[in-house]
């Protein structure tokens, strides 16, 4: 069985409300782990950019959306830019940062499909090209070998 937590931390700690935890997934759910982030960088990925797009999209109050768009601008997540179209528009691009999450939104999405279904899914992940839905996505070591909970060994580094 896998453990994320860091032998390192004080019993009682927090490593969510760290951001400099020694473990990397507190760290990033302290930049995405809010549920209206991971909605906005959604919406991100399918070609929105701009706030009043994104209001309308996700129904999200304008103060959250505010909140949100800056905290992820701040991190480094998202970009804030003058629109190519009008410069008195402002849009909200994915930066390269904001684009690694590609895979963490897309197994996000096959887990709430198959684990937390509901009648009407209105998200269908596929292939741009071919129609073609999307294999489950796997993790592979540097040689290829497929990572299960059973044969991958988290190893923390001692401080300092």
């Amino acid at each position: 069985m896998l453990a994320f937590m860091s032998p390192h931390l004080a019993v009682g700690a927090s490593p969510a409300a760290d951001p400099n935890s020694p473990c990397p997934i507190a760290r990033a759910l302290e930049i995405v782990g809010e549920r209206w982030s991971l909605l906005i960088l959604r919406e991100a990925f399918m070609g929105q950019r701009r706030f009043n797009d994104f209001e309308r999209r996700l129904g999200i109050a304008r103060n959250i959306l505010s909140a949100r768009l800056k905290h992820l601008v701040e991190r480094g997540v998202l970009s804030r830019e003058p629109s190519r179209e009008d410069a008195r528009q402002i849009e909200y691009r994915l930066t390269p940062m904001g684009k690694a999450l590609f895979p963490v939104l897309v197994s996000m999405a096959q887990w709430g499909t198959q684990w937390a279904p509901c009648e009407e899914t209105a998200l269908e992940l596929r292939n741009a090209d071919t129609g073609a839905p999307l294999t489950a996505l796997r993790a592979f070591d540097a040689d290829g070998s497929e990572l299960t909970p059973r044969n991958l060994r988290l190893h923390w580094r001692e401080p300092g």
